[in-house]
């Protein structure tokens, strides 16, 4: 299918690898650097988006995203530089979508009202806990009481704000998550993203979960009983869950990430930056260097980030497709995958995933049920399409 990424729109991701300290339990490609070079992140990112907008031609761009790292880390004035060369190149869909991730500190909440200037219409708070004992075990640099403050700066700044939380923590109650949640859910929000803390190698977690110097996680069971109360409490706070982690008021959703989940196209830049990107009518997997340094050189060097493009396989994108959208709960288009794959899924795995209880499907639409959704993985492993 040549135009199959309109189904899912286009978007920009761009990638802010700073820190000012690294998460022990995070395994994103961040770094913690003494000084930065402004000016020449401003420059690679410029050059970056003119390059892949002189292949995708006209596009209209649905949503543009500043991960990281701490992109409110970011000068504002390279916000506005991202923005404005993306408008210049690409047409600004009416509705478009312009998020920064951000975490609470003071100093950064104040750079809001510039991020607001600069074109920022969505911002995503790394709130992570709320109480102080569980934030310094996490790493971070704030507490409880700068992360409120800096949430009523965002909604005071921003259209539409977001903050996310991580649950099955060390020795962390079911009720303890209740309370937590419940609290969290008393300050309005429209969207929350609540992560399940997992343990990475790579990490200082995994490095210390390795050597038995991580005490208290949860079993399997109570980490089960956590993500069911955590759908449970949210549909009655009418937050409901649109994504295996992420709960929206009703058109509230994450506009970006639903391009993700919806097989669109999108463009990455920056180290460590992934990208897909159909052109010609062939879908492709674009990946770039992780050292921001050598990212840098190579984009003012050679005029691309770029380490690798891929050409998918039919059987690739429709692999991807699976497993991105059973991720939501509307589902899987089941013809949209025929035309992607040239087959369909094997009935025999929905039929018995059915009887199961862990699937549901209706004309052409296959969801994992809420049962489903807490075993995704093995589900999304039966029905990957085989070589």
């Amino acid at each position: 299918m040549p135009d199959d990424w309109r189904f899912g729109g286009f978007g920009l991701y761009v990638h802010w690898p700073f820190c000012a300290a690294k998460c022990p339990y995070c395994d994103f490609n961040s770094h913690v650097s003494a000084k930065i070079e402004m000016e020449d992140w401003r420059a690679a990112y410029k050059r970056e988006i003119a390059r892949y907008a002189s292949e995708t031609g006209p596009r209209v761009l649905n949503s543009v995203y500043f991960g990281g790292g701490t992109p409110s880390l970011m000068a504002p004035e390279i916000v506005e530089t991202v923005i404005e060369t993306a408008a210049k190149h690409w047409t600004f869909a009416n509705d478009i979508e312009i998020t920064l991730e951000a975490n609470p500190t003071s100093v950064e909440a104040g750079k809001f009202a510039d991020f607001r200037h600069a074109g920022v219409s969505r911002v995503s708070l790394g709130v992570q806990a709320l109480n102080d004992a569980d934030l310094r075990r996490l790493g971070r640099l704030h507490d409880v009481a700068t992360a409120m403050t800096a949430l009523e700066t965002a909604r005071n700044a921003f259209d539409r704000v977001s903050f996310d939380l991580i649950y099955a923590r060390q020795d962390q109650s079911l009720s303890d998550w209740r309370q937590e949640l419940t609290t969290a859910l008393g300050f309005s929000p429209e969207h929350l993203s609540l992560y399940q803390l997992t343990i990475e190698s790579g990490t200082a977690f995994g490095d210390r979960f390795r050597r038995g110097k991580l005490p208290g996680l949860p079993d399997e069971d109570l980490a089960a009983d956590m993500f069911i109360l955590t759908q449970d409490i949210c549909d009655a706070a009418g937050l409901p869950a649109y994504e295996v982690s992420n709960h929206a008021v009703p058109g509230q959703e994450s506009r970006h990430n639903l391009i993700y989940w919806h097989g669109g196209d999108y463009v990455g830049i920056g180290p460590g930056a992934h990208g897909r990107l159909t052109l010609d009518g062939q879908r492709h997997a674009t990946t770039t260097e992780l050292s921001p340094g050598k990212w840098l050189s190579q984009v003012s060097r050679t005029g691309t980030g770029e380490l690798e493009r891929e050409a998918l396989r039919p059987r690739d994108h429709a692999g991807e497709y699976l497993m991105m959208s059973l991720r939501t709960t509307e589902g899987l288009d089941m013809k949209r995958y025929r035309d992607i794959a040239g087959k369909p899924i094997n009935m025999f795995d929905i039929n018995d995933l059915e009887n199961l209880g862990l699937l549901q499907s209706s004309g052409d639409r296959l969801q994992a049920t809420r049962d489903g959704r807490a075993v995704l993985n093995a589900i999304i492993t039966r029905l990957l399409p085989d070589d």
